[in-house]
């Protein structure tokens, strides 16, 4: 009987105190950090190119070096 008080009290506290530290209120998704947004993009679209670029000299040497071109 007493354990089971126990655990009642445990499964209590634990769905009423919990809470993250680390957000302060849910994000608005009708208003979004555009510099956020643009930032993340911008990122990407920055890595998409010098990959390509990166894989254009890398076609380009290996085709040099086997005499294809």
């Amino acid at each position: 009987m007493a354990l089971n008080r126990l655990l009642s009290q445990a499964v209590l506290v634990s769905k009423v105190g919990s809470r993250s530290m680390f957000t302060s209120s849910k994000p608005d998704i009708a208003n979004p950090n555009w510099l956020r947004v643009g930032l993340a993009f911008g990122s990407s679209v920055f890595l998409w190119g010098l990959l390509f670029r990166q894989h254009s000299t890398d076609v380009h040497e290996y085709k040099v070096r086997n005499g294809l071109e």
